[in-house]
């Protein structure tokens, strides 16, 4: 019988001090793709703050806040 691979842990998005979600790019401008993967990062976890920082042509960042409560 054929072995499969093991299984890669999940992904964690880079935390600073457990209270804020870093998303980090290096592209010529933000998409709504980008954003919209840093909101489910906040929706799946306990962090209620991220920021999306870019380091492409110009360097750009936003910030993004979901309550907590409204995950309930």
């Amino acid at each position: 019988m054929k072995q499969r691979p093991p299984l890669r842990p999940p992904l964690r998005p880079p935390l600073v001090n457990e209270k804020v979600i870093v998303e980090l790019k290096a592209v010529r401008t933000f998409n709504p793709a980008h954003e919209a993967q840093l909101i489910n990062y906040l929706k799946a976890t306990n962090i209620e703050v991220g920021l999306l920082l870019n380091f492409g042509r110009k360097p750009e960042f936003k910030r993004f806040a979901y309550d907590n409560k409204r995950k309930k």
